[in-house]
């Protein structure tokens, strides 16, 4: 009887500690929480993109020759007109001068024909020659005229291959390499060019969207035209990872899609008046595109769960959970929620790995209203 009753109050006790037990409620947690609030925002698309010049001349020679002189170093900024290598003229020159003292003949083999001309006409007038006499003199003067412009086309021919012998630089621009070098012969059939002339004061950037990508944009303005004209400025990351600092803007969309890659090319036009923009650079174009009415989010609300993304809403005070859709641009500190979400919603924002459904959750009513 005694081991019963020293039992009973051990018994007892444990019962009222069971109870007890099961009678506490699990503490609200003082959780970071954020009230949904739609806003109009801007996310910015990337594209890989390549950088030439408004105009990447190749300069050939139009003559035949040795280099007697290079006139300019590569990297040089060069006008317009500007001297770029001297092919030897003494060839050309003789050749021009020879062309010339042609046609200073010819125009004494004509005048002499016109004087011999007009004598024949006088005698035949008066009978003293005849039609025959007449009609060579009158052949001999159209023979006279006839070697007269074949002289003076040689003789432009022979400038104009004197002329070629000084290289100009076609437009303002930045001289490339200079693959060939004083004493080099050169013809117009050379393989390489003798260098490039690049216009680098507006330089054309490239880049590529898919089949969907540019079919969703000129969805969305309308036709090609109407997407040029109101696509907003798009910048430029350089490969340093710096943004350049002038915007750009869309010059002209392919309407050809290629077929190796099923792409669009498009063109961008930036002011390069620093000089920082090379052809043959490369960067990435940033496209900014604005959702009217979006929610973002930090991306430390979110959880993943089987390749879904979750957040926990807080209603009546407990933590739900909440499947959500993204878009799947984003800088890396935020989504942009596309559906799951309303306006008002409360979220939890930090710490959603230590929650589960149905836990309480403490709302500081301040910091839901900044």
């Amino acid at each position: 009887m005694r081991t019963v009753e020293f039992l009973l109050p051990v018994i007892f006790s444990a019962v009222l500690v069971s109870c007890g037990t099961r009678q506490e409620k699990q503490p609200a947690v003082n959780y970071s929480v954020m009230e949904v609030k739609p806003a109009d925002i801007t996310l910015n698309e990337s594209f890989s993109a390549s950088v030439r010049g408004r105009q990447d001349i190749e300069i050939y020679p139009q003559v035949s020759g040795t280099i007697t002189k290079v006139c300019v170093t590569e990297g040089e900024h060069v006008k317009k007109g500007q001297e770029l290598f001297i092919i030897d003229q003494v060839p050309y020159y003789a050749a021009l001068q020879t062309a010339s003292a042609n046609v200073e003949a010819a125009k004494t083999n004509v005048e002499t024909a016109r004087i011999e001309l007009e004598s024949k006409q006088m005698l035949f007038d008066e009978n003293v020659v005849s039609e025959y006499d007449l009609s060579n003199a009158r052949n001999a003067f159209h023979v006279a005229s006839a070697r007269l412009k074949q002289a003076e086309a040689e003789e432009l021919n022979a400038r104009n291959s004197y002329s070629y012998t000084t290289v100009i630089s076609p437009a303002d621009g930045v001289v490339g390499i200079l693959p060939f070098r004083t004493g080099a012969l050169v013809n117009p059939q050379l393989s390489q060019p003798l260098t490039t002339v690049s216009d680098n004061s507006v330089m054309y950037v490239y880049f590529s969207l898919s089949e969907k990508e540019l079919q969703s944009m000129i969805r969305k303005y309308g036709n090609i035209e109407k997407m040029i004209a109101r696509m907003p400025e798009v910048r430029l990351q350089l490969s340093d990872g710096t943004m350049y600092e002038t915007a750009g803007r869309v010059e002209s969309v392919s309407g050809v899609l290629n077929q190796a890659t099923g792409s669009g090319q498009i063109r961008a036009a930036f002011d390069n008046e620093s000089g920082i923009l090379l052809t043959g650079g490369t960067g990435n174009v940033i496209i900014p595109h604005t959702i009217a009415d979006a929610i973002s989010i930090p991306q430390s609300a979110a959880y993943e769960l089987q390749d879904k993304l979750f957040v926990y809403k807080v209603i009546d005070g407990k933590a739900q959970s909440a499947p959500i859709t993204v878009h799947p641009i984003s800088d890396g500190k935020s989504y942009t929620v596309l559906s799951g979400l309303s306006a008002g919603d409360i979220i939890v924002t930090k710490g959603v790995g230590m929650i589960k459904n149905g836990d309480a959750v403490v709302v500081n009513e301040k910091e839901v209203k900044q």
